[in-house]
């Protein structure tokens, strides 16, 4: 998720920042109402909104603004090239803000770009691929597990997956990208970003990926481990049908060869063993 959030109490001097967050809010509301229809009453507002991209002001307004144009993206994604010259650098650049809510919306924005624009050609291909140094710098960093920082490197981790999936293509992806990309997983928080991350890892795992399942299928208690994860920390929830029945098809199998399914169990964890023997 982009990451707007404005709510009392306020604390005094703070009822500039509470109403452009509410300007937001409303913004996104009206696209996500109107669509493209919107674009002509947003392109009366874009000043404003570029204004507070600008590096000398405050991190929340840099937030806002990227959230407004991360909308724009979602819900009028042909009006975007319109735009680009105010947003793709700003949104390159804030990928490495100190700030962890403008790092965030940056990175919903990017991955907003591989999904509305998808394929090796797109129009904005080059960006998202430009982007993903950004993005592993962010996961990578020491504290990027911490608290505060967590919904901001999670959407890194998603923001990459899309431009995998959209943008770059499985079959496109080597081993050491792979395995590197799964070291990050599960993501611990964000519910609105497990369907694209889990998704992605079903379809790889569906697709019987060589790098992904491992010489003589050696990393299925991994790939198990980091699904059943995903359904204790409730990135994964029982709501995403699609994704829990594909979960379910690819470990039915698994059960039902004993031996095999005992070998992988030796490898989890107590809880996820729990779940795992309390499932169909």
């Amino acid at each position: 998720s982009s990451g707007i959030n404005a709510e009392w109490p306020l604390r005094p001097g703070d009822q500039d920042d509470y109403l452009l967050g509410k300007i937001a809010d409303i913004i996104h509301n009206l696209f996500g109402v109107y669509g493209e229809d919107f674009v002509q009453v947003f392109d009366k507002l874009t000043s404003y909104f570029v204004a507070m991209l600008a590096p000398e002001r405050p991190g929340l307004e840099h937030q806002w603004a990227i959230c407004v144009f991360d909308d724009l993206i979602d819900y009028a994604p042909n009006a975007a090239p319109k735009y680009e010259q105010h947003f793709l650098e700003p949104m390159m650049v804030y990928l490495s803000d100190s700030n962890p809510g403008v790092r965030q919306a940056a990175a919903y924005g990017v991955g907003a770009l591989a999904i509305k624009f998808p394929g090796p050609s797109s129009h904005y291909a080059e960006f998202c691929k430009n982007c993903i140094p950004s993005l592993v710098n962010v996961i990578s960093a020491p504290a990027s597990r911490e608290v505060e920082n967590l919904s901001a490197t999670e959407n890194c981790i998603s923001a990459i997956t899309k431009i995998f999936k959209h943008v770059i293509g499985s079959d496109n992806l080597d081993e050491g990208t792979l395995m590197t990309w799964m070291s990050w997983l599960p993501i611990q928080e964000d519910e609105e970003e497990g369907p694209n991350v889990y998704g992605f890892l079903m379809d790889l795992v569906e697709a019987n990926n060589q790098f992904v399942m491992g010489k003589d299928n050696i990393n299925l208690p991994d790939v198990i481990k980091i699904l059943t994860e995903a359904i204790i920390n409730k990135t994964i929830c029982n709501e995403e049908a699609v994704l829990m029945s594909r979960i379910t098809a690819f470990m039915t199998p698994l059960r039902e060869n004993e031996a095999l399914w005992s070998a992988i169990l030796l490898q989890l964890p107590e809880t996820h063993k729990v779940l795992l023997s309390g499932q169909p």
